[in-house]
């Protein structure tokens, strides 16, 4: 069997390190950093000819960058002649730029997938796409995981108090009908306007979330508009507390202050951004590893087993 090589770059080092202890395997050797200029440089410091190699890369912020390293350790392991390079990228960025909304706007989301196929990559791992349909921009496999099995843990140890799943907008409902089945508890919707980029407005709750405890589930916080505002308005309709579950802790511009000063009691995510110290400016975050989920995902790929028992 072809060896396993694991490598990471910037943007999350304490996740990759997690996963190769997971996977009892040791972080590759490489240096990923910058000329004086600003231009990416990696030299990758071992052997890597014929090995299947795992690039394990967040496309959080500064965005460009992290995806200007990826894109270059893609290249720097395929021109080391790597059998096999698998990109593990736990947050897609541009995701949400996925389509023609308005006149003369890019397909960002399609431009990234075309960059790391050329640059090299064989296969993809990510971790809740913010549509599903975002592999389809890719042509090379893509394993597409669920936060399901990381994020419904604690969850579960809420089912006596009553919980009421609450998706965000219409197109959340899918990804909030899969933790109400698995919690046998109800479904309600948010019916959202957006003023505009990373703004919006609640109008109205579909659903009956009066005398419950409203779980708001969503793929990524950002600005916290949308979470923040989706949990007042679950209060003004009866909700007893609100929760507010998310994969990817984006957590940009006033998403601190708006939380902190938000009516939601606790906000449960991810590590597939690192925190940076977030979580002691909000101290209603509650972090969950996904380590073992993308470890276990690595190891099957690697193995060339079923990674669909994952896609829950």
């Amino acid at each position: 069997m072809r060896e396993i090589k694991i490598f990471s770059g910037n943007a999350n080092i304490a996740l990759a390190q997690e996963i190769v202890s997971y996977l009892k395997a040791p972080l590759g050797a490489a240096t990923v950093g910058a000329f004086s200029d600003g231009e990416v440089r990696v030299r990758v410091d071992e052997n890597v000819r014929g090995n299947d190699v795992f690039l394990i890369q967040s496309l959080s912020h500064p965005v460009n960058t992290h995806l200007m390293e990826l894109l270059v350790m893609i290249d720097a392991v395929k021109r080391a002649s790597a059998q096999r390079i698998t990109a593990v990228i736990p947050y897609y960025a541009y995701a949400r730029q996925d389509r023609k909304d308005q006149p003369r706007v890019p397909i960002t989301a399609k431009l990234v997938a075309d960059l790391i196929t050329t640059a090299g990559a064989s296969r993809i791992l990510t971790l809740d796409l913010h549509t599903g349909q975002l592999q389809g921009f890719f042509n090379i496999p893509v394993d597409h995981l669920h936060g399901t099995p990381v994020l419904i843990e604690p969850l579960k140890k809420m089912s006596g108090e009553n919980l009421v799943l609450v998706s965000p907008d219409a197109g959340g409902v899918e990804r909030t009908r899969v933790f109400a089945k698995r919690l046998q508890a109800p479904l309600a919707i948010i019916d959202k306007r957006r003023e505009g980029p990373n703004q919006s407005q609640v109008m109205n709750i579909i659903g009956d979330v009066a005398g419950k405890t409203a779980v708001i589930l969503d793929d990524m916080i950002d600005t916290a508009g949308t979470i923040t505002q989706g949990a007042q308005a679950a209060l003004d309709a009866g909700a007893k507390r609100v929760v507010a579950v998310a994969t990817h802790p984006v957590l940009s511009g006033m998403a601190l202050e708006r939380l902190n000063k938000s009516v939601i009691d606790e906000v449960i995510v991810t590590n597939s951004i690192p925190m940076g110290g977030k979580d002691e400016v909000c101290r209603k975050l509650r972090v969950y590893s996904i380590a073992p989920l993308l470890g276990e995902a690595i190891r099957r790929i690697h193995e060339d087993d079923s990674v669909s028992s994952l896609f829950i």
